[in-house]
Formats: C-alpha cells, sequence, structure tokens
C-alpha cells in the first residue's frame, strides 16, 4: 500500500476507523486528478460543457427506507423511532463494517479531509472514504476544505466510508435490501453501501 497526495500525521486509517489492507490510498486529490482518475477507470465522462457526468446506477432518488440508525445507549431514548428513523443494532452494524472492510481491502480508495460548519465553535470534521474517484469529488464539493495546515494536524469527529459496489446481505446485515446508510453516533460513522447516489453523504450527515 502507498499514500498519494496530501496528507497529515492522523492517517492511519487502520488505527483511526480498522481500515486496513487496502490498496494504494488516494488523499485528498484535487478535482482535476479526480476527474481524470474517473475517465480512466470508465466510471465517467465529459459532457459537451466540460462537466463530469456519471451513471449512478439502479437509485436515482433518495431511499428513506434503507437509511439506519444504530440503536444504543445514546440514541434508545432521543430518537424518534418509526419508519424514516430505523433502528439497527450495534451488532449488525459492526458485522456490516467487517464485511465492508474485507470488500475494501486490496481496493484503492479516495480519503478526503473536510469539514462542516465555518464557525470555529460547531465545526466537525469529517473524513471521507470512497470506493470511487467521483464520491470522493461530491465530498470535495459538498463539505468545507482545511488548508494546507490544518490538514497536517487533521483529526476527524465523524467518519464517512462510502461503497457502492459492496452489496448488502439483510439476512446477515439487518438491512432491508441490499442498499444501505447506517449512522453509529457512539463510534460517530457513517457506512454508505450498494448505490451511486451520493446524496447520501452529504444527506445523512447534515440531517443530524
Amino acid at each position: 500500500m502507498e499514500l498519494f497526495g496530501n496528507f497529515g500525521s492522523n492517517s492511519d486509517l487502520s488505527s483511526t476507523i480498522g481500515l486496513s489492507n487496502t490498496g494504494n490510498q488516494f488523499w485528498n486529490l484535487t478535482p482535476a486528478e479526480l476527474v481524470e482518475d474517473t475517465i480512466l477507470q470508465g466510471e465517467g465522462l465529459l459532457t459537451d460543457t466540460g462537466a463530469l457526468a456519471i451513471d449512478t446506477g439502479e437509485f436515482t432518488g433518495r431511499s428513506p427506507k434503507d437509511r439506519f440508525i444504530v440503536e444504543d445507549d445514546i440514541t434508545k431514548d432521543a430518537v424518534w423511532w418509526g419508519g424514516i428513523n430505523k433502528g439497527i443494532s450495534s451488532a449488525h452494524f459492526d458485522t456490516l463494517y467487517a464485511r465492508m472492510k474485507s470488500y475494501l481491502s486490496g481496493r484503492d480508495i479516495y480519503v478526503r479531509d473536510s469539514y462542516a460548519c465555518a464557525d470555529d465553535d460547531f465545526r466537525m470534521n469529517i473524513r471521507v472514504v470512497t470506493e470511487l474517484p467521483w464520491s470522493n469529488m461530491f465530498a470535495y464539493n459538498m463539505f468545507l476544505r482545511p488548508d494546507e495546515e490544518e490538514i497536517k494536524s487533521f483529526s476527524a469527529d465523524w467518519n464517512i466510508v462510502c461503497a457502492p459496489g459492496f452489496m448488502a446481505d439483510p439476512e446477515i446485515d439487518g438491512t432491508r435490501q441490499h442498499n444501505f446508510a447506517v449512522l453509529n453516533f457512539s463510534k460517530k460513522m457513517i457506512l454508505i453501501g450498494g448505490t451511486g447516489l451520493q446524496v447520501k453523504s452529504k444527506k445523512e450527515f447534515f440531517q443530524y
């Protein structure tokens, strides 16, 4: 495994979120680099206006019935549970993430250090780990960007792991079907998979 791009001292995904044995890791690439990788991988193409066009697959809109919140000591009495705020167990979260890590083993990944809220009193640092370069571009566009000095000492408050190619197994993972977004407030992680619709990376974070 090699690290490329602009990364800081806290760049060991193995120690921070237990993600090891990946292929090359590309950190905080520029939009031009991400577009180039997307095109070279056959994941998208440039339109006649110069915009990057992506086919996100079967899902073209939100899938609210496939969004879950880990039900634990933090959330059990704080969330209005129901058809939209659906619970999932900590055990299912751990199983799902273990299977995602196995899926990402040996694969190149893209990492984006970013943050939400311009007010320093409320700022949350977000690290977004994506299977695909264009997913990382979405994070570049949606979140605020630390400067080079901030990246050197960047420490994530929340981590988002997004793997569109990974399909959940409802019987094993406790999901409704193969696509999912799962929020874990205790571990401050969001898992997204089985869908190329990247709005979930933004929506799942800002809803809370």
